[in-house]
């Protein structure tokens, strides 16, 4: 029988046994630091590989740094989808480093190339590979396109459907409720993982070798060992449950620490960049009405001392430009009087609500119930120091008459905005950092192994 030739990317895994029963069920909290740098790193990845196409069509040859970059983006992935959905095959974390760990039970091995060939490589990354790209879409499903797709965030993840991660489900069942993972399962993926692997090599460009049509099943590759995961260091070992508590918690922290980084850079672009010449941040709309205003909802101040207020909000602002020739009326008064004045006539309320009515009892400039205003011709520009009380904002015509179309916007100075997004970014930073550390040391302690007990050898006794 002929011993199938040793291709150049070699993918190794030995089935790290005994394997936890549940532990699957929370892998893709555990492995959220990774895919987090991941993402980062198949950000880089096309970059990187597009200017290897380039000094390989002018040399011949891959730079060498390059392809360590390349390689060991490929390795990380490797190793973290082994741990987690392309293969569930060992329960110990993965480390976080593209070089190759000779002890962990996944390993990925691309041989440098000397030379490569100035012509191939203009058509092995799309053409030459569309034969493979159907089949393993068919194993990979939707995240079949994986390190070759490379600019997207989850290129490094390739068990998201197919019949990659069917399998994978049915041996996690399987695990769950006998203890042990079905062999010929382990056997069928990692015959296709290594398939995806392979591609994802040659269409990165790391070598010229075409990929063969060919399910080598198994963790071992034809003329090599599997890798031999050794003992770890004696102590506790196993996913206790203060490990999972603290994995659980960690991971919230993580999430967590996504939205308060969003929401903090979000405030802090806006408060440097959002700004106008008068230091104002502003939203603007347009108001219409068939009726004889449009006014705001009451906004609630009392109870509130006024610096107070004025140190969150700072001035508001607003400005109004009638969508005709008619000249424009803004102001702001105390809800309870505004309310009387409109008593009987037709407005409008914020969500389109229509207030029945008739006209207002003479023209909101003479009605005294204000205390700030403006009207006129054009843009009308009203600022309001904040003070306590509740309020409400009234835009009309400025006779008085019905029908309202104006382009309106409302502003503060909100000079607490700066500080608000430091504080979540801080609050965000402190919350990532202490979610990895309590993740990472839950993984790393529950993936040691204690070391086999030695028989202690026998005492002389001198007579």
């Amino acid at each position: 029988m002929t011993t199938p030739k040793t291709y150049p990317v070699r993918v190794e895994a030995t089935l790290d046994e005994p394997l936890s029963r549940g532990l699957w069920l929370v892998k893709w909290l555990l492995a959220v630091p990774h895919y987090v740098v991941l993402a980062f790193l198949w950000f880089a990845y096309p970059f990187v590989t597009i200017a290897a196409f380039f000094a390989i069509l002018v040399t011949g040859r891959y730079p060498r740094p390059l392809f360590e970059f390349t390689s060991g983006v490929l390795r990380w992935s490797w190793r973290v989808q082994y741990y987690s959905y392309a293969a569930l095959g060992t329960d110990r974390y993965p480390p976080f480093t593209f070089a190759d760990v000779p002890d962990y039970p996944a390993r990925l091995e691309i041989a440098y190339p000397e030379r490569l060939s100035r012509g191939l490589v203009l058509v092995k990354w799309w053409l030459l590979a569309i034969p493979h790209f159907v089949i393993i879409g068919l194993f990979a499903g939707g995240g079949s396109w994986l390190a070759f797709r490379s600019g997207t965030d989850d290129g490094f993840d390739w068990a998201a459907g197919g019949l990659v991660g069917v399998l994978v489900v049915v041996a996690g069942v399987v695990l769950l409720f006998t203890g042990r993972y079905p062999r010929p399962i382990f056997d069928f993926v990692l015959g296709m993982d290594r398939w995806v692997l392979r591609v994802a090599a040659y269409v990165s460009l790391m070598t010229d070798e075409y990929p063969p049509f060919r399910l080598d099943m198994g963790g071992s590759e034809a003329g090599h060992e599997p890798p031999h995961p050794q003992a770890r260091a004696a102590g506790p070992a196993g996913w206790t449950g203060g490990r999972i508590a603290a994995v659980v918690t960690g991971a919230v922290l993580v999430l967590g620490s996504m939205g308060l980084l969003t929401g903090g850079g979000a405030l802090l672009w806006a408060d440097r960049t959002q700004r106008d010449a008068d230091g104002y941040l502003s939203a603007s709309t347009t108001l219409t009405s068939g009726g004889y205003a449009v006014t705001t909802d009451p906004v609630r101040l009392q109870g509130v001392s006024a610096p107070a207020v004025a140190g969150t909000v700072g001035d508001v602002r607003i400005r109004a430009t009638g969508a005709d020739s008619r000249p424009v009326f803004v102001g702001i008064g105390r809800s309870d009087v505004v309310e009387r004045y409109l008593a009987t006539a037709e407005y409008t309320a914020p969500g389109g609500r229509t207030h029945p009515g008739g006209a207002p009892a003479g023209q909101p400039g003479d009605a005294g119930v204000w205390v700030a205003s403006t009207s006129g011709a054009g843009t009308q520009t009203l600022a309001w120091p904040v003070l306590d009380g509740q309020w409400t904002a009234v835009v009309m015509n400025a006779d008085a008459s019905r029908g309202i179309s104006v382009r309106a916007e409302a502003g503060a100075t909100a000079p607490v905005v700066g500080w608000i997004a430091l504080g979540l970014l801080a609050a965000g930073l402190a919350a990532l950092a202490g979610g990895a550390v309590l993740i990472g040391v839950a993984a790393h302690r529950a993936s040691r192994r204690p070391e086999q007990p030695t028989t202690p050898e026998p005492s002389t006794v001198d007579i």
